[in-house]
């Protein structure tokens, strides 16, 4: 029996499948199958097709095997090949706890949008913060300073480490922001210090998020961002805490998702 999980973001879909002998426990990693993510783009149906067509070729399966399919993400419910779909906040809560049993507070950030869960003792999602509404504090908003700044993304995390002093970037508007950016340049503040405070803005945005919803420890950290050491570093400086990654932080949601169709079958 195969279970596949389908996350379906603004950015990026994944598509992850689970064998029969997938289970959960403490110090046990998920038998995962295979997974994938592909971008997004326009149109939801079609990333979800080409990332289950890309995972069960991964895993050398049909996709007739697959038993049963649970979408999640923003685009959940235009998959209408899934067998049902299930909300973004409980796959994650499944996904992180597959990983991290202890978990009490999950940070997801992606592309566009970032989230806080809070999880009971028995690992069950019990409340929640979204910020889908403005790209401060995600991926988005990283990606648009890069761009003003003319360095590529994946420099920001060496930049961090290495450099020593930043400045503070006091717009919390993304827009703003690009603006602030410019004209910091223009006065000749060192791009290097500029990229460190916009780490920094980014993790205090989260952390502001993580605070009005009540910290618990253990925390786990997912989604894109996750792979950015320089924003899990001044958060965990922010907050206090450690903050635990998983081995691929973009696919908790499907995993969670593949999961949840086992119990479903």
């Amino acid at each position: 029996m195969y279970t596949c999980g389908i996350d379906v973001g603004s950015v990026s879909t994944e598509a992850l499948i689970l064998d029969e002998k997938a289970i959960m426990g403490e110090g046990q990693e998920p038998r995962i199958l295979s997974y994938t993510i592909v971008p997004t783009g326009s149109n939801s149906k079609l990333a979800a097709e080409k990332a289950l067509e890309a995972a069960c070729k991964k895993a050398n399966i049909d996709r007739n095997e697959i038993s049963f399919i649970v979408a999640t993400g923003y685009g959940r419910v235009s998959i209408p090949f899934a067998d049902k779909n299930i909300t973004e906040i409980t796959c994650h809560a499944k996904g992180v706890t597959s990983i991290f049993p202890d978990t009490r507070t999950v940070i997801d950030v992606g592309g566009q949008d970032s989230k806080v869960i809070k999880l009971d003792q028995e690992r069950n999602p019990v409340d929640f913060l979204m910020n889908d509404k403005c790209a401060a504090g995600t991926g988005r908003f990283l990606e648009v300073m890069a761009k003003a700044l003319e360095i590529r993304l994946e420099e920001f995390q060496e930049i961090f480490m290495k450099t020593k002093e930043r400045v503070e970037i006091t717009s919390t508007c993304t827009v703003f922001a690009e603006s602030e950016i410019v004209s910091l340049i223009g006065h000749g503040v060192k791009k290097e210090k500029i990229v460190k405070g916009l780490i920094y803005s980014v993790a205090n945005r989260i952390a502001s998020m993580v605070e009005r919803l009540g910290l618990e420890e253990p925390v786990c950290m997912t989604g894109g961002v996750a792979k950015n050491l320089g924003v899990i570093k001044a958060l965990e400086e922010n907050l206090k805490v450690e903050i635990k990654i998983p081995p691929e932080p973009q696919i908790t949601g499907a995993l969670g998702a593949a999961y949840l169709a086992q119990q479903l079958v």
